[in-house]
């Protein structure tokens, strides 16, 4: 190219947006970038000479819009960004992250994993079988993955695409995949989709984005998928000249335990994430060696279940790190640590991710947690996600009020600053530390792991 093309990013630090820069980058594209807070991810893109300005938007920010060609910015970024309204007022393209993705794989051969949970595990295990099988896939996921170099994103030079599809702001409406993964549905995001039936409308949309010879890969075992779903599809299968496939995957399967088997990653949870992504494959034709050869060897991925060994004062424990931060995502968790350590004593610290999410799903957390037995709990502040929360002062919610609401003398509140005395004065040794939370209480958990 004549001309280097040059991508701004406004808000470079989201997994997701960090995963297309990537891309642009391996396109020998010019990239800058900018965000609230410096994170290990914009870290990576300076070292990589991008000018990354960090903090509130300044004239330097505004000068990079200036000589931008294209400007993508994050979901979560207030359309009163002065970034965003610079590019306005330039008349720049801009695109926001998810729009950008559905440009790029408008032509490509393109599978979406979608649904509320199990998104990026699912999406990482199709991408690894199919590099496997040799089928070179580009693969673009909301974490970073062991198996492709510990990164998002994975360049192939095949004309396969898998992405992962958030729910997010109906993010995922940006796409027209040739097949879709759908792992469950559940209560989330009610910020924006307000009630439980907007969120069934949004998925039962995306289903229509298939083509007419396109798949659908459903998990037969989710109550809502049963519920809203299949009923809905039955009466409308044929919104095409064609009737869409449509493939399902079940804990019951035959194959269940097999998969089981030769997983690296503990949980039935991701024994149906393998399955999903078993049955996406199949589709493609991959042979059940390499789907096999796959599981056996993946190595898994950034805070989903992401397991070390430390001490604390000379005292060996199991530390894991993780992203659950719904209550599904949480008993799920805790479920993989009991069959996993089923002999250790467990603790878990979790952290609350946004003031609405947890106002919405106070109801879950409480059942959620006075489910859990034997297991210690520390619930710490809860998470405010900045420039994505700008009502949180009129949400009447809190960490305290949730442990109250728990009332289970095994579950406790405690500030970030009285967790590291509270581990040193409990712990013997042998135990399991769950770091749980989508926050910055990963932070607290690369503390332990530098801890002498």
């Amino acid at each position: 190219m004549e001309k280097r093309l040059h991508v701004h990013f406004i808000g470079l630090g989201g997994i997701g947006i960090s995963a297309l820069a990537r891309y642009y980058l391996s396109q020998k594209c010019q990239i800058s970038g900018s965000d609230l807070k410096s994170s290990e991810i914009t870290d990576f893109f300076q070292q990589l000479g991008a000018q990354i300005i960090i903090g509130q938007p300044s004239q330097a920010n505004l000068n990079l819009i200036k000589k931008a060609d294209l400007v993508v910015y994050s979901p979560a970024i207030p359309k009163t960004n002065q970034e965003f309204k610079e590019a306005k007022k330039l008349k720049k393209k801009i695109l926001s992250y998810p729009q950008a993705l559905g440009e790029l794989t408008k032509d490509k051969y393109t599978i979406a994993v979608s649904g509320t949970h199990g998104k990026s595990t699912t999406t990482a295990l199709l991408g690894w079988i199919l590099v496997k099988a040799g089928l070179d896939p580009t693969v673009v996921v909301g974490t970073k993955v062991q198996d492709f170099g510990d990164s998002n994103f994975r360049l192939g030079r095949s004309n396969y695409w898998v992405i992962e599809a958030d729910e997010y702001q109906a993010s995922f409406l940006n796409y027209w995949p040739q097949m879709i993964i759908l792992t469950n549905i559940a209560k989330d995001h009610l910020d924006y989709y307000k009630n439980f039936s907007n969120i069934i409308k949004a998925f039962k949309k995306f289903i229509t984005h298939l083509p007419p010879d396109g798949f659908l890969v459903l998990n037969y075992d989710d109550k809502n998928i049963q519920k809203y779903l299949m009923p809905w599809l039955k009466q409308n299968r044929h919104y095409h000249s064609k009737t869409i496939n449509v493939h399902y995957y079940s804990l019951q399967d035959q194959a269940a335990l097999k998969v089981k088997q030769s997983l690296t990653i503990p949980g039935w949870h991701n024994v149906a994430n393998a399955l999903a992504a078993k049955t996406a494959a199949q589709l493609l034709k991959v042979p059940d060696r390499y789907i096999y050869s796959a599981l056996k060897s993946y190595q898994g991925a950034w805070r989903r279940f992401e397991t070390h060994k430390i001490k604390i004062n000379q005292k060996p424990l199991t530390l894991i790190l993780d992203y659950a931060h719904h209550p599904q995502e949480i008993e799920a968790t805790y479920l993989a640590a009991k069959e996993k350590y089923p002999h250790q004593k467990i603790y878990i610290i979790f952290q609350p991710h946004q003031r609405q999410r947890t106002k919405y799903l106070f109801t879950d957390f409480v059942k959620v947690f006075k489910r859990l037995e034997g297991v210690e709990i520390i619930i710490i502040p809860i998470f405010e996600v900045a420039g994505r929360e700008r009502i949180v002062k009129t949400i009447d919610v809190s960490s305290e009020q949730l442990v109250k609401a728990i009332n289970k003398p095994t579950v406790k509140f405690m500030n970030k600053s009285e967790i590291m005395r509270f581990l040193i004065n409990n712990l013997n040794g042998g135990e399991v530390v769950i770091i749980m939370g989508a926050g910055d209480i990963y932070n607290f958990g690369l503390k332990l792991l530098d801890y002498k």
